[in-house]
């Protein structure tokens, strides 16, 4: 059984702990509501921007002058597995469940017999996958120095992509991000980004004529609808990530606040029966005498 001496050091071990989480969960708050207007903000904007290159691309079917981005390299050998998560911890099961989905996603392809490549975006995504599929690994993007994540840093990773796509890298590319619900609510995602995938409900038909034609403006298009889906992931993903990790530090508070109470009673508890044990100690010697 600890003395008193030891109850008391942990208990103010805890309480520290309870600050800090505290602390953690305030700041996870004020910058999630940031993240969230920023996510749903950019929603309506990609969903219309999908909706016109789906029907684009439907309307320019299989042509032989099709973008490659749209009809692809004629093979789907070779993968790349895109994984966005964070670069900090404490996040609840944020970062486990989007490599959980990578990792699925890779042995399926490998036990299939296709060739597999993952470029991670963050560092805890490296950290799950490196001791599994370390070996698989052709690139890491470190997003550390940034405090808000713009258009900009999402076209540096397309414009990386594209280049190992255009290098002939890889055959088809799929990003794994996690899709802001909640604050309890984050569904890990996989959306494939290179080919274009083309809705099968998506209209052929246009209330408008294209110049100089369809192929020529996909070819536009699509490269920007590839940075435009990684922005997209990449406001969702931090959306997700303060969600998580306020629901976290929340549960962490209240469970150090159990903590505390019960090693409180225990303390309580301990100390009265030093008090009775010294009593004891008194009535007997005074009977002595």
């Amino acid at each position: 059984m600890p003395n008193l001496k030891d109850l008391k050091n942990r208990i103010a071990t805890v309480k520290s702990t309870r600050k800090i989480t505290k602390a953690m969960q305030m700041v996870a708050a004020a910058k999630l509501r940031r993240a969230q207007d920023a996510a749903e903000a950019s929603r309506p904007y990609t969903e219309r921007f999908n909706a016109v290159l789906s029907s684009l691309a439907a309307g320019a079917g299989d042509s032989d002058t099709a973008p490659k981005l749209l009809s692809g390299t004629g093979s789907d050998e070779t993968h790349l597995l895109i994984v966005l998560t964070a670069e900090r911890g404490l996040c609840g099961g944020f970062n486990a469940n989007i490599a959980k989905l990578a990792k699925a996603h890779a042995q399926k392809l490998l036990g299939a017999g296709k060739t597999v490549k993952i470029l991670t975006v963050g560092k805890k995504g490296r950290e799950s996958l490196k001791r599994e599929y370390g070996q698989y690994n052709v690139g890491h993007i470190d997003l550390t120095e940034v405090k808000r994540i713009g258009y900009a840093d999402a076209a540096g990773i397309a414009a990386d992509v594209l280049k190992r796509f255009d290098a002939g890298e890889f055959d088809v590319a799929t990003l794994f991000y996690a899709k802001f619900n909640s604050v309890i609510s984050q569904d890990p995602t996989a959306q494939q980004v290179i080919p274009f995938d083309v809705p099968e409900d998506a209209e052929t038909g246009s209330l408008y004529d294209y110049e100089p034609n369809e192929e020529a403006i996909l070819a536009d298009l699509l490269p920007r609808g590839v940075a435009t889906a990684i922005f997209s992931a990449l406001l969702e993903n931090a959306a997700s990530e303060q969600g998580a990790r306020m629901s976290a530090m929340d549960n962490a508070t209240r469970n150090a606040g159990e903590m505390i109470d019960k090693l409180t009673i225990e303390y309580n508890r301990s100390r009265q029966a030093v008090i009775t044990n010294e009593l004891i100690e008194i009535i007997s010697g005074a009977e002595a005498l």
